[in-house]
């Protein structure tokens, strides 16, 4: 499944005319998410997103904002999706993003639910600490990084790999740190947020702006675990994404397709 290197997955997933797509942390690798197709255990299929720069798209040009990003992806998902019904997914960076293009396929009927994790609602984004962080260089900005729980002890300590390693995470956090929140009519469709109960960088007033930006009630889930909770916990976010779609396959019906709930 490609539309110009946008996506990764696999073709041949029972029952999936749905679209999941995905969209990582700073410095994530979209096809962490494809392991939890076999967890799904609904009809839908999951994309991970991959952003221009990175992965096997690394030698086109990165985009150079938040509002860039999101633009270009909104326009690949809703080619690639071509009418079937769109859920999106988002952690930390990729949560603020897939709230960007939720945004800008708010205008389709396509667009059934945004699902946000690890991440204050956008109006209260970039955080301090990710403005800090992303002024930063070299172990500086590794031991910055470390706070969220997202590198190995052995990957802080060695300032051989922070070369390797960093450059593409520091690229991710600058992104963030120039968006610019902008106000905008609520979405149509519902958002849920997932979040880890340890997590220091998500509080639960941080959440609560998120009510802002949808017509609909917001749901929250906590699983235990910190800022990359899902790594211990596996199901944790495919559960959500099945009481989703199963929600929505109750009270919506697709022209020509025949999706049964047993």
């Amino acid at each position: 499944m490609t539309h110009d290197g946008w996506f990764v997955g696999t073709d041949d997933t029972p029952g999936g005319y749905r679209r999941v797509y995905c969209f990582p942390h700073a410095g994530g690798n979209a096809r962490t998410f494809l392991r939890w197709q076999a967890e799904l255990d609904a009809p839908a299929r999951i994309a991970g997103v991959v952003m221009p720069g990175r992965a096997h798209r690394y030698a086109e040009p990165a985009p150079d904002s938040i509002e860039e990003y999101a633009d270009r992806a909104a326009e690949a998902i809703a080619a690639d999706s071509a009418g079937r019904p769109v859920y999106l997914f988002g952690h930390s960076l990729g949560a603020l993003v897939a709230f960007e293009v939720a945004r800008r396929l708010a205008g389709s009927a396509d667009l059934r639910h945004l699902v946000a994790s690890g991440a204050a609602a956008p109006a209260l984004l970039p955080s301090a600490r990710v403005r800090e962080a992303a002024a930063l260089e070299g172990r500086a900005f590794a031991e910055a990084v470390g706070f969220f729980g997202g590198l190995p002890p052995e990957i802080l300590a060695n300032e051989d790999l922070h070369t390797l390693l960093l450059p593409t995470v520091q690229a991710d956090f600058r992104l963030v740190a120039g968006y610019r929140y902008r106000p905008a009519a609520p979405l149509p469709v519902g958002i849920s947020l997932v979040n880890g109960v340890d997590d220091p960088h998500v509080e639960a007033a941080g959440l609560a702006p998120w009510a802002a930006e949808t017509r609909q009630p917001v749901r929250r889930y906590w699983s235990p675990g910190g800022h990359f909770y899902f790594e211990d916990r596996p199901r944790a976010v495919p559960d959500v994404l099945r009481e989703i779609i199963v929600a929505d396959l109750a009270t919506t019906a697709v022209p020509g397709h025949s999706e049964l709930l047993i």
